[in-house]
């Protein structure tokens, strides 16, 4: 019997019956990096590797620890050799979310109950590749199978947003994020070039571009904005200053280059509340160690990591100065490093309020945390410190056609630990109230929180 079956992951009676109130349930992925080019042209996977590892720099980590040549993970090795480096690669991942991911994978959209290994790595590219090449899994047709009901891309302000506007009549809502980190990141390289390719020469004009772009993006019905930041910066200061003074090419301090973030993000988070939108910050990322890594293959290709920055104060500093303004939008906070899950899940409670249920929000595991132990410590730190009732749920974060069954994987080990507690007499088994609880947590409370 596969070990993918009916009660996978679901350890005790109660769990098993709230996840089957919940499994059939719509997804909102209210954050993910899929290409609205390749939904908008329904894009047709050359074979299992394009699908499977195509960009997925989580499983060419993995590859490269088992050893296998860069030439197999982003080189110019054949895709069948690739792919079959992944398939020596999964059996040694005992223990590791991709093991699940990648077999719930097989079986929700291929039918494939076999674990993938070396010796069952043809039949299942064969399969695959077969089904592939049908109409029935093309793009469009994978969000569909998934039961999607709302995509939100990630998107730089400069971009045209023309696929989402192609996208209008597509059957799962196709939504822009506003991720302005190129505009906001001062310090980094790529802030003069970005800049002067927008045609921005100073910092007024910056704040009217940013405020015009939000507004742009709105039209097309965006409701959040995304900022990765390696910490949550606070400093005040005269931000027009520091611009001409990074400018004019000189070293900015890190109190001028915090004095300029925080300034831009205050402007942005102005606007987030005028419209109604929902400010998602991802904290914590150190990226791109390696840098001769770096400048062979650029970013997101598998050499980020978790950094360990003390991060309570400044945050605090931040919210409150958004909040004295009267410019902190509902606001989900993300930690990349879980030592912080107590420092968010007490930040929370500071600036909830203002009839908005849960305006605050402790973003799902995220990362190199959304896997069984960082979606059980979120869910438990938000538990014993707030309202886990309230929680938004889980989002894909992935470039990955196929990884909605990330969120079959969510649910089951929400309704095990939900579960777990009826069992153990820790919470009255009232089915009518832990429905609300569970299926809340799945589908509806994001619905109600985006306003989809």
């Amino acid at each position: 019997m596969s070990f993918i079956n009916d009660s996978f992951m679901l350890k005790n009676k109660p769990a098993k019956k709230l996840y089957s109130m919940v499994k059939d349930l719509p997804i909102i992925d209210y954050h993910c990096h899929l290409s609205p080019k390749m939904i908008a042209e329904n894009y047709q996977f050359k074979n299992a590797f394009d699908l499977f590892l195509g960009g997925d720099h989580y499983k060419w980590r993995q590859m490269r620890s088992n050893g296998v040549a860069e030439k197999f993970v982003t080189g110019d090795g054949d895709d069948y050799s690739k792919f079959l480096e992944f398939a020596k690669t999964l059996p040694k991942l005992i223990g590791n979310p991709l093991y699940h991911w990648t077999h719930l994978e097989l079986k929700r959209y291929f039918g494939i109950d076999e674990p993938l290994c070396e010796e069952s790595a043809e039949r299942i590219w064969n399969k695959c590749n077969e089904l592939l090449a049908t109409e029935d899994f093309r793009a469009q047709a994978l969000i569909k199978k998934s039961n999607v009901e709302v995509i939100c891309t990630t998107d730089d302000p400069a971009d045209t947003l023309e696929y989402h506007a192609a996208l209008k009549d597509f059957s799962t809502k196709v939504l822009p994020t506003f991720r302005p980190d190129k505009a906001v990141e001062i310090g980094k390289e790529t802030f003069l070039p970005y800049i002067k390719e927008q045609g921005i020469e100073s910092y007024d004009a910056l704040i009217a571009w940013i405020k015009s772009r939000i507004a742009y993006f709105d039209s097309f019905g965006c409701r959040l904005s995304d900022h990765a930041l390696e910490y949550v910066p606070y400093g005040e200061g005269d931000a027009a200053a520091v611009f001409d003074k990074k400018i004019s090419g000189q070293t900015l301090t890190k109190a001028e280059t915090d004095a300029f973030k925080c300034a831009v993000l205050k402007a942005c988070a102005e606007e987030y509340v005028k419209l109604g939108w929902t400010m998602q910050l991802h904290i914590g990322a150190l990226r791109n160690n390696n840098r001769k890594m770096y400048d062979k293959l650029g970013p997101d290709t598998g050499f980020d990591s978790i950094n360990d920055l003390a991060i309570a104060e400044d945050l605090g500093a931040f919210m409150n100065y958004l909040e004295v303004s009267d410019a902190l939008p509902r606001t989900i906070l993300y930690t990349l490093n879980p030592k912080d899950n107590y420092v968010l899940g007490t930040m929370l409670g500071c600036f909830q309020g203002e009839g908005i249920k849960g305006k605050i929000q402790f973003g799902s595991g995220w990362w190199f945390n959304d896997q069984r132990d960082g979606m059980e410590a979120q869910m438990q730190a938000l538990a014993n410190l707030g309202m886990l009732a309230n929680f938004v749920g889980m989002l894909t974060d992935s470039r990955s056609f196929v990884s909605y069954p990330r969120h079959e994987y969510f649910r089951r080990i929400m309704c095990n630990i939900i579960g777990k507690w009826v069992d153990e007499g820790e919470y009255p088994a009232d089915y009518k109230t832990l429905e609300k609880i569970v299926s809340g947590i799945a589908y509806y409370n994001a619905k109600e929180y985006f306003k989809f």
